[in-house]
């Protein structure tokens, strides 16, 4: 061991990476992390946290209107755009000093710069004072992902979700391009906020991999919002006028916007990290290629979370950070276990599911039993709001496990979070329809649906 600076040497201060050094360092293990930008990754400075945040925002234009079905007279709002981008910049700033905090308390070093593998276990890291050389018995790569923008004329004008929470001014008029679940939120987010919002999906349906009722039920409740979503359309140029972006579609119609967002995918973050000097495989746009200990082609050398491409969510790359200690550094032989994994889409209303979608468990069952409601929420008698909300349970019939559990409407996620413990543990739709329910609440639906729609 001490052949080497250090026993771990960490690329990437995200959430993955912060939590495999982190833990190792409890452990013992002589750590450094290098990272060039904030810590926290895309998670906590540009996706999960600031998102959520701003969904929160949007949500309260609703909650206004809402309010006059149950008696309040509320003053018309006014989004303070600057308030909002300061209050988010001082959260972030808060959270960048809490995984600091993590990593030096655990005994870990940090270095701040860009790292290149230069061996198997060697490292080169540019720093403000200049470059600086390591060396690690086991390095670790985790970088995530980074937004990508295909090529088309006019393709400069465009921005990421990674510059969607900082925009100034605020965008009246957005055109948000692709039908992922960041292209869906961003579009929710922001007409909520006040713009006026058009979304693009090249495909026939937006949110592709998601059951098909959530998918056809979703982009019906986006339109009731007031988000203009159009399938099967995309871009052909962009020009920048006098006064906006004019945006020329394959159809030969054109949109005006202030800001167009290119939502359209991410690849493993790996440019400049030496790869190939070091003998690192890669696969399919650049994915660093991992056994199930996520060591890559060179021993020495391990990667997880997003710069693997295998599942791009943040408490996956936790899963693994921990599995990946547990292996070098601990005996507790833990695993990562893909299926059953919950997600949640932060749409209004937003959508949440864990296990498979119904077509899918068709392929791996056979023969399944399919249950589903949909109903107008006991807020929404007196609100008055055009929302409504979808359940779905999907069950083997061989074994009577449930084996998919879809919602779209409000709180999803906080729904089909505790509900996703009790399928990881195997629960069956007898043991789903024999538990009580809480009266009155949107969640009782998934214990008291009694009839199959379909088998």
């Amino acid at each position: 061991m001490a052949d080497h600076d250090y026993d771990l040497f960490v690329i990437g201060g995200g959430s993955g990476g912060v939590r495999a050094a982190r833990v190792a360092a409890q452990r013992g293990a002589r750590v450094a992390l290098a990272e060039a930008a904030a810590l926290g990754g895309t998670c906590v400075n540009v996706g999960c946290i600031p998102k959520k945040l701003y969904s929160y925002a949007a949500h309260f234009a609703h909650d206004f209107e809402d309010a006059a079905g149950f008696g309040w007279d509320v003053a018309t709002a006014r989004l303070d755009w600057g308030r909002l981008k300061a209050n988010r910049a001082r959260e972030i700033a808060r959270l960048n000093g809490v995984y600091r905090q993590l990593l030096t308390g655990a005994g870990a070093e940090i270095v701040t710069g860009w790292a290149t593998l230069t061996g198997a276990h060697a490292v080169q890291v540019r720093t403000a004072a200049g470059e600086r050389h390591f060396s690690a018995r086991h390095i670790l790569i985790a970088t995530g992902g980074t937004p990508t923008v295909p090529s088309f004329p006019g393709c400069r004008h465009v921005v990421t979700s990674d510059s969607m929470f900082d925009l100034d001014p605020f965008p009246r008029r957005l055109l948000v391009v692709g039908g992922g679940y960041i292209a869906c939120e961003f579009a929710s987010i922001f007409n909520g906020l006040g713009a006026k919002v058009t979304q693009l999906y090249r495909g026939t349906q937006v949110l592709r991999g998601f059951d098909t009722d959530v998918r056809n039920f979703i982009a019906n409740e986006l339109r009731k919002t007031g988000i203009d979503l159009r399938v099967d359309s995309d871009v052909r140029a962009i020009h920048r006028g006098a006064h906006c972006l004019e945006v020329t579609l394959i159809d030969g119609s054109t949109v005006a916007a202030d800001v167009v967002l290119y939502a359209t995918g991410r690849m493993p973050n790996v440019n400049g990290l030496g790869l190939d000097a070091a003998g690192v495989a890669v696969g399919k746009h650049g994915a660093v290629l991992v056994d199930a200990n996520y060591r890559t082609s060179v021993p020495s050398i391990h990667a997880l979370g997003d710069v693997t491409d295998r599942v791009q969510l943040t408490p996956v790359a936790l899963g693994e950070a921990m599995a990946f200690a547990d292996h070098l550094f601990g005996h507790s032989g833990r695993a990562m276990d893909y299926e059953f994994i919950p997600t949640a889409v932060f749409t209004h209303p937003a959508i949440a599911t864990v296990g498979y979608p119904e077509d899918e468990a068709r392929r791996k069952f056979g023969r399944v039993a399919i249950f589903r409601s949909e109903f107008k929420s006991l807020k929404h008698t007196l609100s008055g709001r055009d929302e409504r909300t979808l359940m779905k349970l999907v069950v083997d019939a061989a074994t009577d496990r449930v084996v998919g559990l879809h919602m779209v409407g409000p709180e999803a996620g906080e729904v089909v979070q505790g509900f996703a413990v009790a399928m990881k543990a195997g629960a069956t739709k007898a043991v789903f329809d024999g538990t009580i329910g809480i009266h009155p609440t949107a969640a009782e639906e998934f214990v008291t649906m009694r009839e199959a729609v379909a088998r």
